[in-house]
């Protein structure tokens, strides 16, 4: 099940979605609903889709596998008659495999991202967006950014009001913006003591509230800045800089999340002059603002 069903479910639940009727449809004969030690019949075929004004595909079983011929024509038939049509974490491939993306923005799960751009190359994946509404399709990424979408497509259903109590009910935030980013740390390549260049890297680790020149890393690791860059791409994928950049943020998140400290003074902690220094970085590698990032993840209390 995913997590937009879920929060469509407790939508009507809670009495807020009177008028809809929320219909679980298998795309396949005799499918069932697995997880949790379960195997559930699921109620609906293809049939159902015929009249629905939304359809959410939760997941798909295997991005490189090609959906099944009537999924995609039912889904074209859908989108053809006006219904909007929503595709979340791996369910977004199967809106892939239907060519209703070509040319459009769309994201799925960070860690798909890549293969999405490779099989369907006209498709202008965002690996970093929540989810992006782009009128009659919807994409989200993986895991909760598909409550973000079902809350978004509540309140574009249902209004403001109604979305924001049921984002009350469920102790989830009200609204965070498709274009936020995904909440993922960049993947730490694995450091070995006999890598000068790792080895310079986890020393930097722990420097990151220091002025931190890529020359003085390349002299740490007694190699030439030239040679120091192509080996620290090789391992990392990015420039000296970026990376530490990276970091510098990744580890202003993981104190506004467990800090009451001013965002001001947690920048100098990261190696930044200031809070101002902090927030373009900040902006562009996570989504939000550092105040808007602990609003949502920090302690109850906080000082700004």
């Amino acid at each position: 099940m995913s997590f937009a069903f879920g929060v469509f479910d407790m939508a009507a639940n809670f009495g807020e979605l009177r008028d809809v009727d929320i219909r679980v449809v298998g795309g396949e004969p005799n499918s069932t609903l697995r997880g949790g030690g379960m195997n559930v019949p699921v109620p609906y075929d293809l049939a159902a889709i015929r009249d629905a004004d939304l359809v959410i595909v939760p997941n798909w079983r295997s991005p490189v596998e090609r959906p099944p011929e009537p999924v995609l024509d039912a889904m074209r038939a859908a989108h053809s008659r006006g219904a909007r049509l929503a595709g979340l974490c791996s369910g977004a491939f199967v809106l892939a495999a239907t060519g209703l993306l070509d040319g459009r923005p769309a994201t799925t799960h960070w860690g798909m991202a890549s293969a999405m751009s490779d099989m369907y190359p006209t498709i202008r994946v965002d690996s970093g967006a929540l989810y992006i509404d782009d009128g009659d399709v919807l994409t989200a990424g993986g895991g909760a950014s598909g409550m973000d979408l079902g809350l978004h497509l509540i309140r574009t259903m249902c209004g403001a009001d109604v979305a924001n109590r049921l984002a009350k009910s469920m102790v989830l935030p009200p609204h965070r913006p498709g274009g936020q980013a995904q909440y993922i740390e960049s993947p730490m390549p694995e450091l070995h003591d006999e890598d000068p260049v790792t080895e310079s890297m986890a020393w930097a680790l722990t420097k990151l509230d220091a002025n931190l020149p890529v020359d003085e890393l390349a002299k740490r690791a007694h190699m030439s800045r030239r040679n120091y860059d192509r080996r620290f791409r090789e391992i990392t994928g990015s420039a000296p800089a970026t990376w530490l950049t990276h970091q510098r943020v990744i580890r202003s998140q993981q104190l506004l999340e467990s800090t009451t400290l001013p965002v001001d003074q947690i920048a100098k902690y990261c190696g930044f002059s200031s809070a101002a220094a902090l927030r373009p970085h900040f902006r562009r590698l996570v989504g939000v603002t550092p105040q808007a990032y602990r609003e949502t993840f920090g302690m109850a209390e906080t000082v700004s």
